[in-house]
């Protein structure tokens, strides 16, 4: 199974970025993660995206807030889907990243995620990778089943508590 490449601009998107962490670690996708800044260090963040493919991955995630390049910045050098996930920040609340991250020119596509969606980013990775296995597909077929159920419940829960026909 090809590896979810999981890159945060700074340490300080951690809190955001563990959601896709949970949700890989539930379906059992591989994936590692770094800190790479499309600023601070560029040639690091180019090396990593060049070599990606040949090393595993298949999919990059890249989480940064405020000004938000990391994910064009990966894009510019690989041709693997990258998902953008805009990281809220204490200036704009997080608006300044999701257009960053969504406003790419022609030929870089990133799929962008809600601000601070890392767990949706998560989902995308594994679905792109599920079109080429079959257990896994299977397993977020059971994952979205689970999550029908729990509404389903709720929902029964709350009519037979609050209704009155």
């Amino acid at each position: 199974m090809k590896k979810v490449g999981i890159i945060m601009g700074s340490d300080s998107d951690l809190p955001v970025v563990e959601k896709a962490f949970s949700v890989l670690d539930e379906l059992g996708v591989p994936y590692e993660v770094h800190v790479y800044s499309a600023h601070r260090t560029p040639d690091a963040a180019a090396d990593f995206a060049m070599t990606a493919r040949g090393n595993g991955f298949g999919v990059l995630i890249a989480a940064a807030g405020k000004a938000a390049h990391l994910a064009g910045a990966l894009a510019a050098r690989s041709t693997l889907p990258i998902i953008g996930i805009p990281v809220k920040s204490s200036t704009l609340d997080g608006l300044d990243a999701l257009l960053s991250t969504v406003q790419m020119p022609a030929g870089m596509p990133v799929a962008t995620v809600a601000i601070d969606g890392a767990a949706n980013a998560a989902l995308l990775a594994a679905q792109m990778i599920a079109i080429e296995d079959a257990q896994l597909a299977a397993r977020l077929d059971q994952m979205r089943a689970a999550a029908a159920q729990k509404v389903l419940a709720k929902n029964a829960e709350l009519s037979a508590k609050y209704s009155r026909a």
